[in-house]
């Protein structure tokens, strides 16, 4: 076989499609969100970044750069190890005290992503409980799916948030078996959020435990940050908590949080824990920093809602179609990868204005999209450049305003 044939082949066919993913060279500007440099063929052009994940502009904080640079002087740079051989800093027990108490659980456990936790805690939970089978979102995300897939136990898919379905399918398991609802607070494509109040009765109902992804709701939800649950008072009612510290906490990192019990048995049973190393106390000490400061702090919460209801109803009043949803997520819907990567190019090239294209498999083939996600940084002036050049470049790539 020829493989880089072979390799080069299935490229083609993703360029093709207009699927092909390229990567913005960006170097951000500390102090300056959501200013950035962008390199590209040897020119450095400053844009404004309209899609990123440091939903809250915590990543440039400076309090949170303040407690690592103090990490740093005081421990140096990496952890020196997995958790169990010599790796486990006093910044993460902090980190890990912090994020029981943010969720009200008595322990958590850290990992080194969101994604690592959710395929680690996942594939653990589901291949230790014996005939264990899982209920999952069918909106859930690749990590989630990974885990299950890797856990190799019984899986049904039920309707995304449906907990009609959702009880149909328990109904067909037998009532002493082990089952494990998963599913997430604010799906990250859409925007939109789980009935989380009905999902965990309907667990409840039929002795599932729930485990609950709030990634994208952490520091941005609730009185103290907690996500979608806390807000909404329900954190009492599921039994695992993930999240992530590289989102509105803007560090890095993933953590489950539970009973002392089974956040003890992921600890002692979790490969994907186990045997890799621990996240760089810098890190660790910038996210302590950055929950705590949420805890307190509601301002941040505030202009982002401001923000995303602006950029709402200026998109409205110009008519470029946008999903409605209630969460910080506002997807720009464009239907066509070719013209998503035409606009997203445009936009960067013409206007200094950097949105990813989101295209298949991210999202299903005819609803790619631009992912726009507004932060408390974003000035009225960044708000004008980006719906006027919007409107400039909608029509020149063949697109129709909304109705």
């Amino acid at each position: 076989m020829q493989y880089d044939g072979f390799f080069k082949t299935q490229l083609d066919g993703l360029k093709e499609e207009g699927n092909y993913r390229i990567f913005a060279d960006l170097e951000r500007h500390a102090g300056d969100f959501p200013r950035a440099t962008h390199y590209r063929n040897g020119r450095r052009n400053q844009v404004t970044v309209w899609c990123s994940n440091d939903y809250l502009g915590m990543g440039q904080n400076a309090t949170v750069m303040d407690a690592m640079h103090e990490a740093i002087d005081l421990c140096g740079c990496g952890a020196g190890g997995t958790r169990n051989i010599s790796g486990t800093n006093h910044y993460h027990v902090l980190l890990e005290r912090e994020l029981a108490d943010l969720h009200q659980k008595e322990s958590a456990l850290l990992f080194t992503s969101g994604y690592v936790s959710n395929w680690a805690a996942l594939s653990t939970l589901a291949s230790k409980m014996p005939n264990c089978v899982v209920l999952s979102d069918a909106g859930n995300h690749a990590s989630m799916i990974e885990g299950i897939r890797h856990s190799r136990a019984e899986k049904m898919l039920f309707r995304h948030n449906d907990p009609e379905d959702l009880d149909r399918k328990l109904a067909t398991t037998a009532p002493g078996q082990p089952k494990l609802v998963a599913f997430e607070s604010v799906y990250s494509m859409d925007g939109d959020v789980a009935p989380i109040k009905e999902i965990c009765e309907v667990a409840k109902k039929h002795g599932a435990m729930t485990y609950l992804d709030e990634v994208h709701a952490v520091g941005l939800y609730g009185p103290r940050g907690g996500g979608i649950a806390e807000r909404e008072g329900l954190m009492d009612q599921v039994d695992v908590i993930e999240g992530t510290l590289g989102k509105a906490f803007g560090v890095m990192g993933g953590y489950i949080t539970g009973s002392t019990a089974l956040c003890d048995f992921v600890r002692s049973f979790a490969s994907g824990f186990i045997f890799t190393t621990a996240l760089p106390p810098a890190l660790a000490a910038g996210a302590l920093t950055s929950i705590r400061h949420l805890k307190e702090s509601s301002a941040e919460r505030d202009r982002q809602k401001e923000r995303v209801a602006t950029v709402r109803a200026r998109l409205d009043a110009v008519g470029i179609p946008h999903l409605a949803n209630e969460s910080h997520i506002v997807p720009v819907m464009v239907g066509d990868p070719v013209r998503c990567k035409q606009i997203s190019d445009r936009l960067l090239e013409q206007h200094g204005i950097y949105v990813q294209p989101i295209n298949y498999p991210t999202v299903p083939r005819g609803t790619e999209r631009l992912r726009v996600t507004p932060s408390p940084l974003h000035s009225d002036a960044d708000i004008d450049n980006l719906i006027g050049a919007l409107v400039a470049i909608w029509a020149a790539v063949g697109l129709k305003e909304a109705a």
